[in-house]
């Protein structure tokens, strides 16, 4: 890593170093005190800071919280000759991964030194998470009831989070779970300075054990304050924390609409057979092209498909111009039910079509491990074959 080391003594400087070069590290070291943060993070831009001879004023958290907010990527390490519980807390609040004491030893050091490592390599070897945009060609297609039902059927194997978009009319979290969030999407985008791991699913509704809802905000007037900068700054976040972020969009194609579709590894467009919805579809598909997405990225979802309905999947495909569509059966009964309880489908019902459907749906985007050996062993017997 490189690690740049600011203090006031030459010879904390010295010794620091010393520890830290020894394991091979790029180090700076830098006479001076914390006003020095900023340039030294624009100028050097290190993987962290060390920064000597802080006190216990919370006034001299200004200068780190700048760095920790506009440069998120560094972290930063405080030696203080003293520590009391409130700066303790003030310093982790300002984004302060560790406080040391100052003078540190070599064995503290080296030990916190290690875990910001480990972090860093995490970050760096983790597969980003997928993310799938789900969005309604016509009001009252099931886009909502298919995102977050697929949400808790990928949770079983999976980590994920839904983030409800449809800020004006969001009610995403009352399909899987009846109590109120304690936070929303706005809250976060206020926030959004800072915004980290924690404070992202502190915000979140947890429905299971690795199933959260980033629910919509309440209040109108709050929804627009959130701005596209602001979308893209969680969902660059929540792909490193989940595997699967899913998103529930609102129909207008505005700018934050358009930002988090960029960010969509798939889209999938809800409709259902019926001709006001395949217009809107046939619409949808045209904006797409105009967007330059390929047509790889879009994947049609018929939902309460009947084989007996006037428009046959035929018709839609002939429309469309697709080879292949996705369809969930018309299980309005099992469906209404659940949407009534506010419980996911697969809780009441797991045998019901449509659960099983969504099942079906959630293994073609994640396969378990047993399926992709039994497919590996399957090929090798072919091949041998």
């Amino acid at each position: 890593m490189k690690i740049a080391i600011i203090s006031p003594n030459k010879t904390h400087l010295q010794d620091i170093g010393r520890v830290l070069e020894a394991q091979a590290h790029t180090v700076l070291l830098l006479d001076g005190g914390k006003s020095r943060m900023r340039a030294i993070a624009e100028q050097e831009q290190p993987d962290l800071m060390l920064v000597d001879g802080m006190c216990c004023d919370p006034h001299e958290l200004i200068q780190v919280e700048y760095v920790t907010t506009h440069h998120p990527k560094i972290a930063v390490i405080l030696l203080c000759s003293s520590q009391t519980p409130e700066f303790l807390i003030n310093a982790m609040r300002a984004g302060v991964r560790e406080v040391l004491p100052s003078p540190v030893t070599p064995d503290a050091l080296t030990a916190a030194i290690s875990r910001i490592a480990a972090k860093f390599m995490g970050l760096r070897t983790k597969i980003p998470g997928k993310i799938l945009a789900f969005i309604a060609c016509k009001g009252g297609s099931g886009a909502t009831f298919l995102a977050t039902n697929l949400g808790y059927q990928l949770a079983e194997t999976n980590s994920v989070l839904l983030i409800d978009l449809n800020l004006q009319f969001g009610d995403a979290l009352s399909f899987v779970h009846d109590g109120k969030p304690p936070s929303s999407l706005a809250d976060v985008a206020h926030g959004i300075s800072r915004l980290d791991a924690s404070f992202l699913a502190a915000s979140s509704v947890k429905i299971s054990a690795r199933y959260s809802i980033l629910a919509a905000p309440d209040d109108p007037s709050s929804a627009m304050e959130i701005k596209p900068e602001h979308v893209d700054e969680i969902l660059n976040l929540a792909a490193t924390q989940y595997d699967f972020v899913l998103l529930d969009l609102n129909r207008t194609l505005d700018t934050l609409t358009l930002k988090a579709l960029d960010h969509a590894y798939r889209i999938f467009p809800v409709l259902q057979a019926g001709l006001p919805s395949l217009r809107n579809a046939r619409k949808l598909q045209l904006i797409f092209k105009s967007l330059g997405y390929p047509p790889e990225k879009v994947e049609w979802i018929v939902n309460r498909f009947e084989k007996t309905g006037d428009i046959s999947l035929d018709s839609i495909q002939r429309t469309l111009g697709v080879s292949r569509l996705r369809t969930l059966p018309n299980d309005y009964r099992e469906v209404n039910t659940a949407v009534n309880q506010g419980n996911a489908l697969a809780v009441l019902n797991r045998s019901s079509a449509a659960s099983k459907s969504l099942a079906e749906f959630a293994l073609s985007l994640s396969p378990s491990p047993r399926v992709e050996e039994s497919r590996s062993l399957l090929d090798r017997l072919l091949r041998r074959a």
